[in-house]
């Protein structure tokens, strides 16, 4: 279970703009829903992105016009028989703000309106904003090319924008209903995986700069050199200091533990055990022991609870549980203690 407020925290990190002062609000505000902090932080920024302006974009467009403009599209022309009323068919691009990232944002405010989860004032604040959409059109939210969505100088400021309408779409939007979109109370599991990771990551690259936080890929220590069909092996965070590596490894499980029915008994999943042995021991090629592995775990309502510290053929071997149902300066305090593993050790 993670709190409301606290994925605003780990949004926060993840999305480091959020950090800036238009947002201080929202920081001190309770949210009862997932959507209703998400429609809080589209309405603050989208706000802060219509005083800088709404970003434009080249936009394909094909009309019958008398003034011929861009490419005459003669074969449409004549099929068209636009010439009887003293037009061409032309393609042109014009440069308009109704671009599909607008696009996008406009379709998820709307879909954050039509949500009973989401408050009155939040509601009140996003149908301001749209006065600004008039002229942008709404996409189909399932159809949506979220991997073809390109980001540069002058787009920026939309990246944290798009990657929270990405969640509520995502990773919320669940059924349709005699016509009425519902959104659910909370992200699905795979979602708040990527955030929990991200939030992680970007924790200890804000707190720890000495640890040169990083997700990086291991090679595989092959005897012969042969590599090919091996799976790429990529950690979610690396912190290197002094010589020494820890590698951490999030996961965000409904159940932390795996059971057996037969033997009534539980345990770690097995496969996070292997997978994080085998980014230990192929990192540490040496045999040095100066690399560590940690399986974190976001906490759920299970009695048992991981945290253990194994020392497996001369490395260190971690399970541990961060709490996120608490205050954040707890959850702070948790993951400084775990960055102690790579200062201690």
């Amino acid at each position: 279970m993670i709190r409301i407020k606290n994925i605003y925290h780990m949004l926060a990190y993840a999305f480091q703009v959020l950090n800036k002062v238009n947002y201080a609000k929202l920081e001190t505000e309770e949210f009862e829903y997932t959507a209703d902090l998400f429609a809080a932080i589209l309405a603050k920024g989208i706000g802060n992105q219509i005083k800088r302006g709404l970003g434009r974009d080249y936009v394909d467009k094909t009309e019958s016009l008398r003034s011929p403009r861009g490419k005459i599209n003669v074969s449409l022309s004549v099929k068209q028989q636009t010439m009887l009323n003293k037009q061409l068919v032309c393609n042109f691009d014009e440069y308009t703000e109704n671009s599909y990232m607008n696009q996008i944002l406009k379709t998820t405010a709307l879909l954050l309106i039509k949500t009973p989860e989401v408050s009155g004032e939040n509601k009140r604040d996003l149908k301001k904003i749209l006065l600004y959409f008039s002229n942008v059109e709404e996409v189909d939210y399932r159809r949506i090319q979220w991997s073809g969505i390109k980001y540069h100088r002058n787009n920026a400021t939309y990246k944290m924008l798009i990657n929270v309408c990405y969640l509520v779409i995502k990773g919320l939007l669940l059924t349709e209903q005699e016509g009425n979109r519902k959104l659910a109370r909370f992200m699905d599991n795979q979602h708040m995986h990527r955030l929990f990771e991200k939030f992680v990551l970007e924790y200890y690259r804000k707190h720890f700069p000495q640890f040169k936080a990083s997700s990086s890929h291991i090679n595989w220590d092959v005897d012969d050199g042969i590599v090919e069909f091996l799976p790429i092996m990529k950690t979610d965070i690396t912190l290197q200091y002094e010589g020494k590596t820890l590698i951490i490894d999030t996961k965000y499980y409904e159940k932390t533990m795996q059971r057996n029915s037969y033997f009534d008994s539980r345990s770690f999943h097995s496969h996070n055990m292997y997978q994080i042995f085998t980014y230990v021991k192929n990192k540490d090629y040496t045999n040095s022991g100066n690399v560590s592995g940690v399986l974190l775990y976001a906490k759920t309502d299970e009695d048992t609870v991981p945290d253990n510290d194994f020392l497996i053929s001369g490395n260190r071997i971690a399970v541990k549980t961060l709490d996120m149902d608490t205050d954040f300066t707890n959850i702070k305090k948790q993951l400084d203690q775990l960055a102690e593993m790579l200062i201690k050790k």
